[in-house]
């Protein structure tokens, strides 16, 4: 781990002061404006990454006040970084990985059950590990997703852990309670990740989703990121999955 920048000074809510956020997978999209939210709120952020080079980037902006690189699949350096952190923190968001559109006709089961291996035991390692170093009432939050709730060609992974992660994230805020645990569940959200995987389309799929969506408008990492405070912030809130797709899910494919 290595020490951030200092706080810019900006005014800002009051409502995270005093508290620590640790965000993992920070340094773009959801993540990352979820750790810009919560500094604005007035709490401190450690932010993780996989990439040194962009996670040092946005540390410049953010103001952290310590970064760690490692990839949160690996068990061993998420059991590290948790044992070494000096102090107790607040709360934990993970935004790490990305959903794994696989035909059946193009699958290999390797690769299916690394799929399923690596979501999975990424959020029960990160509960694992963190629960000792969260305070009561602090919160772990994880990202799911609606667009698996509907199957389809190519959806039998991502319909699968759609369905598991809030199934275990009931369980597990009955299990480490009194930490709560909650799901963010996004459907389409404009950020880098879903540019890198649309490619040429990206455009295309915006447009359709001005036009079609309830909200008219696209779903922001913003919009994920203020969801994200508030559920830090309400002590109530535990065991549930929250959507947020701006109607998404109301419309036909």
């Amino acid at each position: 781990m290595t020490a951030g920048g200092a706080d810019d000074g900006a005014a800002r809510r009051r409502d995270l002061v005093g508290q620590t956020v640790v965000v993992i997978g920070a340094s773009a999209g959801i993540g990352y404006e979820t750790a810009r939210r919560v500094r604005e709120n007035g709490g401190d952020v450690i932010i993780v990454g996989r990439n040194a080079e962009r996670l040092r980037k946005a540390a410049q902006t953010l103001g952290p006040v310590a970064t760690a690189a490692f990839d949160a699949t690996d068990e061993d350096s998420v059991r590290t970084f948790f044992e070494d952190l000096p102090g107790p923190i607040d709360h934990v968001m993970v935004t790490a990985g990305s959903p794994a559109y696989t035909p059946i006709d193009s699958m290999e089961l390797a690769a299916a059950h690394r799929e399923f291996a690596d979501r999975l035991t990424t959020t029960l390692g990160v509960a694992l590990h963190a629960r000792k170093k969260i305070r009561d009432r602090g919160t772990l939050l994880f990202i799911g997703g609606t667009g698996g709730r509907r199957p389809g060609p190519g959806l039998s992974l991502v319909t699968s852990l759609t369905a598991a992660l809030p199934a275990l994230t009931a369980n597990l805020a009955l299990e480490l309670a009194p930490i709560r645990v909650n799901l963010i569940a996004p459907g389409f959200v404009d950020t880098p990740l879903s540019a890198s995987l649309l490619g040429d389309r990206i455009e295309e799929r915006r447009e359709e989703l001005r036009g079609s969506l309830p909200v008219r408008r696209i779903v922001g990492p913003a919009d994920v990121a203020a969801l994200a405070v508030h559920l830090m912030c309400n002590e109530v809130l535990t065991g549930a999955t929250y959507d947020i797709d701006g109607g998404q899910q109301l419309i036909a494919r």
